[in-house]
């Protein structure tokens, strides 16, 4: 009796050549060959990276430790009890080139056929196996595609193997060895193309920013150790912590370190950390599958397979959740990942940038971040210095803005007298290189700097809001944690209902408040604060 039908084998070849999926073409197979009643099990290996030499029953043998055969896919029923073989681990999971039948197939790319099984021969590893599944025969084929052997086929039947279930076998190998090859490259080209979308949906933006920057501006004693120090470490692959105020240019830091590495023709990911809800952090970090969980219509790549060769800058770093940090140490120290609802692990290579305006130390402390995971980043510590300490630097970087800002708003350059420059160098800017940005912009717009360094930088009017009387109800006591805590909640509602919960941009709440928006954010989410219905 023929062991696979020809009508069976000939509708599985065509469904294999429909399919993209790598995964999908080698279950389809495995399932087809194990339905022909003769047949035990059905397994295919391919050779991938070595991934678990350390526990490898065959490490001591193995003389290739960069590839190996790794079990893609299995499927099989006992004679003995509702027993089936489809799990991917276990002893056999792993096979050396050259170790074992299926080790010597591969490496040879020669077909084995044994049609009379002796359980006691010194190449059947597990002979009880053989005697109580009744097994017959054994045949396993090398997955061959433009002369290179991708894996290998195997089969074990209770029944004799024929010559014709041989020649069909044969044929089944070469179709799958194709489809396999298929399926591989138009992964990469989806892969490729997710990547590409990704990539320009989060670089569209920066690049452009980073390109009107074309560099790191100042003169300062600070900025020029800090080019110093981005020469020193750019072209290392070293993880970067950047610690700086709201404001300081932490991400031109890093773009500048990036610029200056072996990465630099890769992509630069910006992640910003405090503005991904707490439940997206691991579908944006890692990516997910279609179906992992309400709402996931598709695949998804996520920030790492994004920034896969280039950087991945996380900004705000000290936002993470600390039950997520443990994952996001394993990258840092093994370069794998899973996707969400996936069992793969992938590899990637990045080099991580971060920033931050916390005090992680003492986030250590409070048990909200993690000691490892702080010295996997701070390999190479960089302080940005907030604009008050390097005012020379503001006349630079107003006429940059001047420029920057008439180009962008199309309208035509302003030139500030030395009035208008000291008036700017002689303010505290609690918000930094933001701060002076958006009041450049607002005079670029009105055309009237009088009237903006009035309105919001003029020393006078610092002075009059100083000497202001304080209408505030004096306090003769100090307030409770409780008490500080409503009275900021109570002063961030006020900030935004003044602002109409607008919290970007002129007039919005962060400005009120001299805060980042993003920063805002974050407390907003930490404190619960909501825009009423």
């Amino acid at each position: 009796m023929a062991l696979f039908g020809f009508v069976s084998v000939k509708r599985l070849l065509l469904e294999m050549a429909q399919h993209h999926s790598v995964r999908v073409v080698l279950d389809l197979a495995v399932k087809a060959l194990e339905v022909s009643s003769g047949v035990a099990l059905v397994r295919i290996w391919l050779l991938e990276q070595s991934d678990r030499c350390v526990d490898c029953r065959f490490a001591s043998r193995c003389g290739d430790k960069e590839r190996c055969l790794h079990l893609m896919a299995s499927a099989g029923r006992s004679l003995h009890g509702d027993v089936t073989w489809e799990h991917l681990d276990g002893t056999f999971s792993r096979f050396p080139l050259g170790i074992g039948k299926v080790g010597q197939i591969a490496q040879e790319g020669k077909p084995v056929e044994i049609i009379d099984v002796e359980p006691d021969s010194p190449w059947v590893s597990a002979p009880d196996w053989i005697r109580r599944e009744h097994i017959q025969s054994f045949a396993g084929q090398p997955l061959i595609c433009r002369d290179e052997v991708l894996g290998v086929l195997s089969v074990f039947t209770r029944e004799t193997l024929e010559q014709g279930a041989i020649d069909m076998l044969r044929m089944v190998a070469d179709h799958l060895a194709y489809a396999i090859a298929n399926a591989r490259a138009f992964e990469t080209i989806t892969r490729l193309k997710q990547q590409i979308e990704l990539e320009n949906a989060y670089l569209r933006e920066e690049i452009n920013e980073a390109q009107s920057f074309r560099g790191i501006i100042g003169e300062s004693q600070g900025i020029e150790q800090i080019r110093k120090l981005i020469h020193m470490v750019g072209p290392t692959d070293a993880n970067v912590l950047v610690y700086g105020e709201s404001g300081t240019g932490k991400e031109m830091i890093a773009r500048e370190i990036h610029n200056h590495s072996a990465r630099s023709s890769r992509p630069m990911i910006k992640i910003n950390c405090s503005a991904i809800p707490r439940e997206l952090f691991e579908s944006e970090f890692f990516g997910h599958t279609r179906g992992a969980f309400t709402g996931a219509i598709k695949n998804r790549i996520g920030f790492f397979q994004a920034a896969d060769g280039g950087t991945l800058f996380l900004d705000e770093v000290g936002e993470i959740p600390i039950a997520l940090q443990s994952k996001l140490l394993r990258v840092l120290q093994e370069g794998e990942y899973k996707r969400v609802g996936e069992d793969i692990i992938r590899k990637v290579d990045v080099r991580i940038i971060s920033a931050t305006n916390q005090n992680l130390v003492a986030a250590i402390q409070a048990g909200q971040f993690r000691e490892d995971l702080y010295y996997r980043l701070q390999v190479f510590p960089l302080d940005v210095p907030p604009l008050r300490e390097r005012k020379g630097d503001i006349p630079l970087l107003a006429n940059h803005f001047i420029k920057l800002s008439s180009q962008k708003l199309n309208r035509p350059e302003i030139r500030l007298n030395g009035i208008h420059m000291q008036t700017l160098v002689e303010h505290d800017w609690p918000g930094n290189i933001r701060e002076l940005q958006n009041i450049i912009e607002r005079i670029v717009i009105t055309s009237q700097p009088d009237q903006v360094l009035q309105e919001l930088l003029s020393p006078k009017a610092e002075k009059e809001a100083k000497n202001a009387p304080d209408t505030r109800p004096e306090r003769k006591r100090l307030l409770t944690e409780k008490e500080f805590r409503e009275l900021e909640v109570a002063n961030m509602q006020e900030a935004l209902r003044r602002s109409n919960w607008k919290i970007y941009g002129p007039r919005g709440a962060a400005e009120l408040l001299a805060v980042n928006p993003t920063t805002l954010i974050s407390r907003l989410k930490k404190l619960n604060i909501h825009k009423p219905d």
